[in-house]
């Protein structure tokens, strides 16, 4: 996983804001490449020994309710690239029709089986085949819908110079974010002017302190704040 060049990068990206990132980076090309090797390697090996698993939830989901195994939305990566996330479906179908694209503790959209994979991130489970295609890293920025991603600030833009990733240190700090937005009277707003500019302020810190040991140690933390 090497840094696109700087004049290859699209204007948005191409600031004085997002300059100071991309050259802390630049400093910590063989720990990106590293952390590239481990993405590719890891996913394959987790994408064959978990397809009995995965198997068991997609059969799962369809005695569950109605609608296809997989949920696809357009989210945004590396530079502002657009690409398809894969998760199991955990909402009833067109859930996006009936309420926000962000979701809130006790939605009514989520199914009986979504509840559970929800509980223990097994509706992410998919995401491996982005990571093996490159879209996502096990460690990164969160992909967000690119209605989000149009209010971003200059600085934030800092976040597409890597690809989006399953975890962070944001999505530990708010594994609970759904509980926060309960009681919202206007959900979207309040995740993108209070929500979002916090979990940023970890994903802007995790580039200026980028180690690939440090990418593990996100990786065990997660697994234990979901099991907390």
């Amino acid at each position: 996983m090497m840094l696109a060049k700087w004049n290859r990068m699209p204007d948005t990206m191409r600031i004085p804001e997002v300059k100071e990132y991309y050259e802390a980076l630049k400093k910590k090309r063989m720990g990106l490449v590293w952390k590239r090797c481990f993405d590719l390697t890891v996913s394959l090996l987790l994408i064959l020994c978990l397809s009995p698993v995965m198997l068991g939830i997609a059969l799962w989901i369809k005695l569950d309710s109605k609608g296809p195994v997989l949920f696809r939305q357009i989210r945004v990566t590396t530079g502002g690239k657009e690409f398809r996330i894969y998760k199991f479906r955990t909402m009833v179908t067109e859930a996006e029709k009936l309420g926000s694209q962000v979701t809130v503790k006790e939605d009514a959209r989520i199914t009986r089986a979504g509840h559970f994979l929800r509980k223990y991130r097994l509706d992410e489970l998919p995401q491996l085949f982005n990571v093996l295609t490159g879209d996502m890293s096990f460690v990164g920025t969160r992909p967000e819908v690119p209605r989000y991603v149009k209010q971003y600030t200059p600085e934030m833009w800092a976040t597409l110079l890597l690809p989006a990733g399953i975890t962070s240190e944001a999505s530990i700090k708010y594994k609970d974010e759904d509980a926060l937005l309960a009681g919202a009277a206007d959900v979207d707003r309040v995740y993108v002017e209070q929500v979002l500019p916090e979990k940023m302020r970890y994903n802007l810190n995790y580039l200026r302190e980028f180690r690939f040991w440090r990418d593990i140690r996100i990786m065990l933390d997660t697994v234990l704040a979901v099991f907390q």
